[in-house]
This record gives C-alpha cells, structure tokens and sequence, in this order.
C-alpha cells in the first residue's frame, strides 16, 4: 500500500481492503453503493462548504465505484440492460457536474442509489 499522509484516508483505505478482501459478490456490490451515496453526498456538502478540491475527490470515489458497479453486472441477466441504463445515466449526472454543478440532480441519483441500496437489504443509508 502507497503511504498516504491522511490518517483517516489511511484507516477509510484499509477498511475497505478488508471488505473487499473478505466479501462476497453482493457484499462488493454493497460496498460499492455505499461508495456511490458517500460520494455524492461529500460532493453535495464540498460544494455548499465551496470546497472544490474536496468536491472533485467525493465526485471520483462515487464515479469509481460506480465503474466497478458497471463492470460486474452480468450481461446475461435479465435485469442487465435496465441496470446498465441507470448507471449510465447516473454517470452523465455526475459526469456533468464536474463542468456544471448541480447538486440537486445529483442529490436525487444519491436518492436512488440509497433506494435500490434499501431494496437490497443494506442498513438504511442517508
């Protein structure tokens, strides 16, 4: 592991190395949920605080675990397409924000991240 010189980044880094490590598929894709509604619920306040530094940190940790989502949907399952079609346009909310921000719209894809999450049986999430 890089040397990181945040102790929380360090301690955020390696709780998630040991979920990661130590889960199951459904738990990854937890994970990475919680990832999406963390992120762009740090975007939304970074913003409010203007903090773009911290702003484009949250917007990238939910882009990238909304990539690892992306990637580890099945393509053969029934659902697949519609999944697919959510993350996509979930991606070009945030995509847009980076340019334009618009903490409402991304509010409301954090809203339906945290939806799905409680349909999925995760804690409630908000």
């Amino acid at each position: 592991m890089l040397a990181v010189t945040d102790p929380q980044e360090a301690y955020r880094r390696s709780q998630l190395d040991a979920r990661v490590h130590g889960g199951d598929p459904a738990e990854l894709v937890r994970l990475c949920m919680e990832h999406v509604i963390a992120g762009l619920g740090g975007a939304v306040l970074a913003h409010a605080r203007s903090e773009p530094t911290a702003r484009s940190k949250a917007l990238t940790r939910a882009l990238t675990a909304l990539t690892a989502l992306e990637m580890g949907v099945d393509r053969d399952a029934g659902l697949a397409s519609v999944l697919l079609q959510f993350y996509g346009a979930a991606r070009r909310t945030m995509l847009d924000s980076v340019t334009g921000f618009d903490a409402e719209a991304l509010e409301q894809v954090r809203r339906d991240f945290i939806d799905i999450a409680g349909a999925m049986g995760n804690r409630q999430l908000s």
